[in-house]
């Protein structure tokens, strides 16, 4: 062996005291081990900063220097891959996490206190044996015969143990081919939990793991470019600040002081990983978009904002600048601009998009060639064009509740998508438009490193449970049906004697019916997967609901449901793709909002009487609707802008009306609800009140439902009477980051080799 020197390592087995450490697979081979340590890159990389100087103090600033050249990484980052370091060195062995390899120099650095060396590698020989430098065979056997010296009896013997050794591996390849056709590959952790189907190995391992362990609301997460801290929003008590940590499970760590009162959310990293932007959202109901050193300090800001609803911004790829999406309010813009930071310059992206379509959340590829968007995020879908403007194209079909999405690379996109009652990652193939589930439940909001192969999520479960609240005393509140899982959308009819809502409880999503007086007559409708982003309508005889949802094979659909009997049936609406669908002044009048392959959204007044489907009329750009029975109008939002709108029951242009232009909100454009008397109720968040209930139709003193717990945003109901509200409350929080391997395409098959799977009896996975 000789010793280390400095510069490109001379073999790939580096010597660490009694350890081997094997550099091209990051392997530690400790004395008494059972198995080898696998290290990280970064880990790696600080081991052979150690390695070359052995015996001298390493201090921080030099490590970070090295391994983490492009980024500014907290202390929290070199302290987890030193105690990684320390681990594998010591496994096997009884030295407590490795303190005699690696010694700790108190605010300073590190030093490696073992002998270092560089190890020959050994070298393969013409007859298979290992060799050292020298050439000569590492290991001879006794009874090996002489070398044959030339001749033709030589060339003989070497021809038939040529062929002899041909004939061997084409056996031998038949085998293994036989083999692995036979064998069920454990493609995926499910099948790796047992052995040949026969043995139980153990429970099968999540593909993520859980990164945060606070009793906050963990939300909007950004990986660093390079993988290594993450910066999320921690919402707890009503508030909302900034934490730091690396991607290890070490603890958080506040990336600035947030003003009583205001709350920061949104942070995105700098492409070189130096910088934070975020926004700032004040009391006042203004707001601000800041720029923050990753490691802290003072923030400047980048613009001002009116506080306007679904504020979203990212990186531009050069790091000089953050491009906006669609912008209401005094201080915003229709479509897609850039904010140069130097100068303060907007720039108004040129590309195709209607009057009415709202773009959020824009973000370049890494390759900075292209920019995709969510267009009209209340109906769901990503779009893509040039980087610099253009033809603009559609990504995902179909209308869907995103939640959060990344880039992948170039070529792929991550996404959150609520199906059922749950928040699920998918990825998209940008060349073919091929979608994959990544096997991930309730996730969303996902990030990716720009350069390293990670990806961390909000992991939400979240226990709702359904409540009336007396609105004479909140207090008073009663829980409707006890649960375990998530109840939401709590629809009581015009009789004020049944409910029906969704939940999970069963383990699947489902339509429930019950009768609050008689706990008992709590029964799901068997076999219909209804679509949790619209709230159920009851029809004015209470007989009957219309529900949103899907068949088996995922078309949406509006059913008609007979709810206490179980009973339900496909309406055959004409149209592409049907969102939601009210009762009218009758039972064969409906209001049906709808998007066209186009991506156009509609809501459309049919007439079914005599079995005929027949448009009465219709308004472009509605994202949700209701019909109030007590004076015969039609309440609705709008896609483009907050708000709520009146038409009469026809939707006569001339009858279309603004009745409030700031509520509800984009975000909360579902949490509104029509009662019995007309009256026109808003749930919305305050500092002091989570749960807050407004008058929207006049003005009216509003009610704190809850002070602690959050609710659903996603359909409640007012007593016929006017009495009491039916909602979703939280029960218990379960927001946490969740941080996982970039998940690799699928491969093809090779050469067109499934298609004789059948005739081999191999069963496709």
């Amino acid at each position: 062996m000789e010793p280390i020197e400095s510069g490109l390592p001379p073999s790939d087995r580096l010597r660490i005291g009694d350890c081997l450490v094997i550099l091209s697979s990051r392997e530690v081979h400790a004395p008494g081990a059972r198995r080898a340590s696998r290290l990280t890159p970064k880990a790696s990389g600080v081991l052979q900063v150690l390695a070359r100087r052995a015996g001298e103090v390493v201090t921080r600033d030099e490590l970070f220097a090295q391994v983490w050249p492009d980024t500014l990484p907290t202390n929290d980052v070199l302290t987890q891959a030193v105690t990684l370091l320390r681990k594998a060195l010591s496994a096997g062995t009884g030295v407590r996490q490795g303190q005699d390899y690696i010694e700790t120099i108190a605010k300073s650095g590190y030093r490696l206190v073992v002998p270092v060396a560089w190890e020959a590698e050994p070298v393969a020989t013409a007859t298979g044996h290992a060799a050292d430098a020298s050439g000569a065979p590492a290991v001879s056997g006794a009874g090996d015969p002489p070398p044959v010296a030339g001749g033709t009896r030589g060339r003989g013997r070497w021809t038939l143990a040529v062929l002899a050794s041909a004939a061997l591996l084409l056996c031998s390849a038949g085998l293994l081919a036989m083999m692995l056709w036979r064998a069920a590959p454990a493609g995926n952790a499910l099948e790796a939990a047992t052995a040949d189907g026969v043995d139980v190995v153990g429970s099968p391992e999540r593909p993520y793991r859980l990164i945060t362990a606070t009793r906050g609301m963990a939300a909007f997460p950004a990986l660093s470019p390079d993988g290594a801290l993450v910066v999320y929003a921690d919402e707890s008590e009503g508030g909302s600040t900034l934490r730091v940590q690396s991607t290890g499970s070490t603890t958080s760590a506040p990336l600035l002081d947030t003003p009583q009162g205001a709350l920061d959310r949104f942070p995105a990293w700098s492409p070189d990983g130096r910088e934070i932007a975020f926004a700032r959202f004040h009391p006042d109901g203004g707001c601000e978009v800041l720029v923050i050193g990753a490691t802290g300090g003072s923030a400047r800001r980048a613009t001002r904002c009116d506080g306007a609803d679904m504020l979203s911004f990212s990186w531009m790829p050069d790091g000089r600048g953050l491009v906006f999406g669609s912008m209401t309010g005094a201080l915003g813009a229709a479509g897609i601009r850039t904010l140069d930071l130097a100068t303060g310059h907007w720039r108004t992206l040129d590309y195709a998009r209607a009057d009415d379509d709202f773009d959020y959340a824009p973000r370049y590829s890494p390759d900075g060639h292209q920019l995709a968007f969510v267009r009209n995020p209340q109906m769901g879908a990503l779009w893509a064009m040039p980087a610099a403007g253009g033809r603009v194209r559609r990504i995902t079909a179909g209308s869907a509740e995103m939640r959060g999405w990344g880039w992948l690379d170039d070529d792929g996109i991550v996404f959150g998508r609520r199906v059922d009652s749950e928040s699920r990652l998918y990825r998209v193939d940008l060349r073919s438009g091929r979608l994959s589930d990544l096997g991930v439940d309730d996730a969303q909001s996902p990030s990716v490193a720009r350069l390293g192969k990670v990806l961390v999520f909000v992991h939400s479960t979240p226990q709702f449970g359904l409540f009336r609240v007396p609105l004479d005393d909140p207090g008073r509140r009663e829980q409707l049906f006890a649960s375990s899982g998530r109840d939401a959308q709590p629809m009581i009819a015009p009789d004020g004697r049944q409910v029906v809502f969704t939940s999970n409880r069963s383990g699947a999503s489902a339509l429930w019916w019950g009768r609050p007086e008689h706990p008992d007559s709590l029964h799901p409708v068997e076999g219909l997967r209804p679509e949790t982003r619209q709230s159920p309508d009851w029809s004015a005889d209470s007989q009957q609901v219309l529900v949103s949802g899907r068949d088996p094979s995922g078309r949406p659909g509006i059913y008609e449901v007979t709810p206490e009997q179980g009973q339900w049936k496909r309406l055959p609406i004409p149209v592409d793709e049907p969102l939601q669908a009210v009762y009218g002044p009758s039972r064969d009048t409906l209001f049906v909002i709808a998007q066209d392959r186009g991506g156009t959204v509609e809501l459309v007044l049919f007439d079914r009487s005599g079995g005929r489907w027949r448009r009465q009329g219709q308004v472009h750009g509605v994202s949700q609707v209701r019909y109030e029975r007590h004076s015969a109008r039609v309440l609705f939002t709008r896609l483009a802008e907050g708000g709520l709108w009146s038409a009469d029951a026809a939707l006569s242009p001339a009858s279309i009306a603004e009745l409030r232009g700031d509520v509800p909100s984009r975000w909360r454009f579902r949490a509104w609800a029509v009662g019995g008397d007309g009256a026109v109720g808003y749930l919305h968040q305050r500092p002091d009140c989570p749960v807050q209930l407004s008058r929207l139709d006049r003005p009216s003193a509003s009610r704190c439902l809850d002070a602690t717990a959050a609710s659903t945003t996603n359909g409640f109901s007012i007593a016929p009477d006017g009495t009491a509200v039916y909602v979703a409350l939280m029960l218990n929080e379960g927001n946490d980051i969740g941080v996982m391997p970039v998940p690799e395409p699928a491969s093809r098959p090779l050469l067109g080799a499934s298609k004789w799977l059948p005739w081999l009896g191999k069963v496709r996975s």
